[in-house]
């Protein structure tokens, strides 16, 4: 008699969660919180009221909702039943937000009031549910999948489409579960821990700490928005240890700071969304405040790669090294393996790796082989195999021949005492192909020229990577994330 083991079956998260340590607190909001019992009773609850709607177990649900605890139990009420999220990005105009829906064949639009312009033309297509109106529906005992699989599809997010239209990017329980196995492993994890979100909930870094949440047993203090008062106030009221930020945030956190300083159970910042100007890592030095840079993206369901917090000094600037789970290399443009400090494309191996698009089969064809995954990033690994972090392969210029990374220009340009923001993008030139442009933020009440960054930049970097003209602006085009989007600075030439 052969026996089968099913070894991809766990116990629900958030079921075993409020099992295991029910009276822990879950979520901090505003004035209110939620212990693990509570948080699973209330997502049970809308479990049955979604369940009455006709939601189940296999469909595809559009969520359209800002950082709220009502949006954290309809996330978990959505998981109960076994219902795949398609987590909507709250930024988006309504045609972008329709042809998502459209693309994910999603059977139900999970939204609210404050949405009511954008759902006046996606309610044409499938029906749409207001948050609002869910304690008014009837309610009927939800079938609570008690057990997952991690094969299965938990979620869905849509890349930012910088190329094309955006992909649905297919992330499993397993996904998630190994991205929160490998953060733990890397960064440690004690009882006392407390993860502050202010990140948007339906952007990986967000969802990711709900998922770390509910499988370390760890609260969250959530945030609407990013208010750097209110946040510094959480990091002593609610004794907040680790919160994950991007280069604009920690520069607001690290000016608001004064001379106070972190509480001493501040642990980490966690650092991404892309490569962090060298000026700012040395101000978080200088006021003691931790930073550990990573590396990761939606088809990782978060960091792949971090920096360990005993080389957050000697490494400074690094992404780090792979998470336990997972790998990486980096691989020339004639398919090679690079040395080390040879620069090529970032490749990336392990569980927390996407197994695709959705409704896209052929997709990842150019991006995964022999189950290694293309980043399209460019980076290099030194000789002691940390990571370090260049650019977007489509943010490249290359002029006259020579690669000009515009991460390294806007770190320069960001050192300034007088620049408060900085990107850089192409320009076609005839005679060398292409030239690197700047876009300038001025930090109010100061004035500096272009000349003057021009000779600013003319003592820092080479020639060829000197910007040829600086354009100022009121201020960049980024993501829901922060991340820059260069790809809108070509279109303000």
């Amino acid at each position: 008699m052969v026996i089968t083991m099913q070894n991809n079956m766990m116990p629900n998260f958030l079921k075993n969660r409020a099992y295991l340590t029910p009276d822990r607190v879950a979520v901090y909001f505003d004035t209110r919180q939620l212990t693990f019992h509570e948080l699973y009773e209330q997502s049970v609850e809308t479990a049955g009221k979604l369940q009455c709607q006709g939601v189940g177990r296999g469909k595809y649900v559009g969520v359209l909702l800002k950082n709220h605890l009502d949006t954290i139990v309809v996330l978990f009420a959505l998981q109960l039943l076994g219902v795949r999220a398609v987590i909507l990005n709250n930024r988006l105009t309504s045609p972008e937000i329709v042809w998502q829906l459209k693309d994910s064949q999603a059977a139900l639009l999970i939204t609210e009031k404050s949405f009511t312009d954008k759902g006046l033309e996606i309610r044409d297509i499938l029906p749409t549910l207001l948050k609002e109106q869910l304690d008014s529906l009837p309610m009927e005992t939800p079938d609570i999948q008690a057990e997952i699989n991690l094969e299965d599809v938990c979620t869905i997010m849509y890349t930012s489409g910088t190329t094309g239209k955006p992909k649905g990017v297919m992330q499993t329980y397993g996904n998630h579960w190994w991205s929160s196995v490998g953060s733990a492993l890397n960064l440690g994890f004690s009882d006392s821990d407390c993860w502050l979100c202010s990140v948007p909930l339906f952007h990986i870094s967000g969802y990711s700490i709900l998922m770390r949440s509910v499988i370390y047993g760890m609260p969250i203090v959530l945030h609407e928005s990013f208010d750097v008062e209110k946040i510094i106030e959480d990091f002593h009221s609610k004794q907040v240890t680790i919160m994950s930020v991007v280069g604009t945030m920690l520069t607001r956190i690290v000016d608001s700071l004064g001379e106070a300083g972190l509480p001493e159970s501040f642990r980490c910042m966690l650092l991404g969304g892309g490569p962090a100007p060298l000026p700012l890592l040395q101000a978080c030095v200088a006021k003691n405040v931790p930073v550990f840079q990573t590396y990761g993206m939606t088809e990782t369901s978060s960091q792949i790669v971090t920096l360990s917090p005993e080389y957050s000094i000697s490494k400074l600037g690094s992404a780090g090294k792979p998470l336990f789970p997972s790998q990486v290399q980096i691989i020339r443009d004639d398919g090679r393996r690079a040395m080390e400090g040879e620069t090529g494309e970032i490749i990336v191996k392990g569980p927390n790796v996407t197994p695709g698009y959705l409704n896209r089969p052929g997709a990842m064809l150019d991006r995964m082989q022999d189950g290694w995954f293309s980043t399209g990033d460019i980076g290099y690994l030194d000789d002691e195999g940390f990571l370090y972090v260049l650019d977007r392969r489509s943010d490249l210029i290359i002029s006259g021949g020579e690669n000009v990374y515009p991460a390294e220009i806007e770190s320069v340009l960001l050192s300034h005492p007088f620049v408060k923001d900085a990107g850089v993008t192409g320009q076609a030139d005839e005679r060398w192909g292409q030239v690197p442009i700047a876009f300038i933020v001025k930090k109010e009440g100061n004035s500096v020229s272009g000349n003057e960054l021009e000779l600013f930049c003319m003592e820092r970097l080479a020639k060829y990577k000197v910007p040829k003209d600086f354009k100022f602006v009121e201020e960049l085009p980024r993501n829901a994330s922060n991340k820059l989007l260069r790809r809108k600075l070509k279109g303000e030439q």
